[in-house]
C-alpha cells in the first residue's frame, strides 16, 4: 500500500484521492466533534477515545508496520505536546459553550492559519481564485458564529470565553495540521507515522479523565464511555488519518480548507441529533462554506 502511495504522490490521481480524503476528514471530523460533546462530559469521552486508540493501536504499530527510525521517532514525539494543548484546547471550549457555536470558530481559525503556515514551511501558493474561496469559506464561519453569538442561548454565562478558547485553539488546528503534514511526508512509510502517531498521542487524556471521573458524584456508566469511546476512535482513525494522507498526497493548504467544510456537517449534526435550532440564515451560511470550499478546488 505504501508503494501505491509513492506512486501517485503530486500526480492527478493523488490530488483526486487527496480531495476525497479530505472531505471524507469533513465528515467524520464533524461527527467526532459531536460524540465529545456530547451528552457526556467531554472530558471522559476524549479520555474514552483515547484509551480505545491505545487498546487499537498499539498491535498494528508493534507488529503490522514498520517502525520509525532515527529522527522519525523525534518528529514523532514532537507530535505529543502540539495535539494535547489541542485537545486540553478542545475539552475546556466544549464544557463552556455549545457545539454550534464553538465548533464553527474551532474550524475556522484553522485553514487560515495552516493557508500560512504551508506557504512558509512548504512553499505553498494559492491562486487568486483560490485565495477568493478561502474568504468565502472563512466568511460562512466566522458568520455562522457571530449568527449563533447572538441567537444561541445555551451556555450564555460562559459563552464568551468558550470562544477565545476556540479561537486558540484553532491556531492549534492549523499548528498539529502543518507539523503532522511534515511528519508524514518526513516518514517513508506513511503508515508508519499514522500508526504510531495515534498510539503515542494517546495517553494523555485517559489520565485526565481518569481522575475526573473519580471525583464526579454521579458519573456515566463505564459501559457507556466504553461504547462512545470504541465508536470514537475508529472515527478518529479515520478523520485524523484521512487528512494527514491528504496532505501527503497533495496541498496542505487545500487540504485544511476542504476539510473545514466539516463545519457544516456540524451544523446539521447538532440540529439533527443535538437540538440545536437551525433556520434559513444558518443555512445559507453553511451554503456559503460549501461555496467556498467549491471555488478553492476549481480555482486551483
Amino acid at each position: 500500500m505504501s508503494a501505491l502511495i509513492h506512486s501517485i504522490e503530486g500526480t492527478e490521481l493523488g490530488h483526486q484521492l487527496a480531495l476525497m480524503l479530505a472531505l471524507t476528514a469533513a465528515v467524520l471530523h464533524a461527527i467526532f466533534g459531536a460524540l465529545q460533546k456530547g451528552r457526556v462530559d467531554p472530558w471522559l469521552s476524549r479520555g474514552a477515545i483515547d484509551t480505545w486508540l491505545v487498546i487499537l493501536m498499539l498491535p498494528v504499530a508493534l507488529f503490522l508496520v514498520p517502525w520509525p527510525r532515527g529522527i522519525e521517532w523525534l518528529v514523532l514525539a514532537g507530535t505529543i505536546p502540539v495535539h494535547t494543548a489541542y485537545k486540553l484546547g478542545t475539552a475546556l471550549s466544549y464544557s463552556r459553550g455549545a457545539f454550534t457555536v464553538v465548533y464553527p470558530v474551532v474550524r475556522g481559525m484553522g485553514p487560515l492559519f495552516t493557508v500560512i503556515g504551508a506557504w512558509l514551511i512548504f512553499d505553498e501558493t494559492f491562486s487568486g481564485v483560490q485565495w477568493l474561496g478561502v474568504g468565502l469559506l472563512l466568511a460562512g464561519i466566522f458568520g455562522l458564529a457571530v449568527y449563533n453569538l447572538i441567537h444561541v442561548s445555551i451556555d450564555r454565562d460562559t459563552l464568551v470565553p468558550a470562544l477565545w478558547l476556540a479561537v486558540l485553539t484553532g491556531f492549534l488546528v492549523a499548528c498539529y495540521t502543518t507539523y503532522d503534514a511534515y511528519g508524514i511526508r518526513l516518514t517513508p512509510n506513511p503508515f508508519t507515522f499514522l500508526a504510531w502517531f495515534f498510539l503515542i498521542t494517546a495517553f494523555d487524556m485517559p489520565v485526565i479523565a481518569w481522575f475526573r471521573y473519580r471525583r464526579m458524584p454521579e458519573p456515566p456508566p463505564v459501559r457507556t464511555l466504553a461504547r462512545l469511546g470504541f465508536i470514537g476512535a475508529v472515527i478518529a482513525v479515520g478523520s485524523f488519518g484521512s487528512v494527514m494522507m491528504a496532505t501527503r498526497l497533495d496541498k496542505v493548504g487545500e487540504a485544511a480548507v476542504l476539510r473545514e467544510t466539516s463545519t457544516v456537517f456540524a451544523a446539521l449534526i447538532g440540529w439533527v441529533f443535538l437540538k440545536e435550532t437551525v433556520g434559513p440564515r444558518r443555512l445559507a451560511l453553511m451554503a456559503l462554506i460549501a461555496l467556498g470550499a467549491v471555488v478553492v478546488e476549481a480555482g486551483g
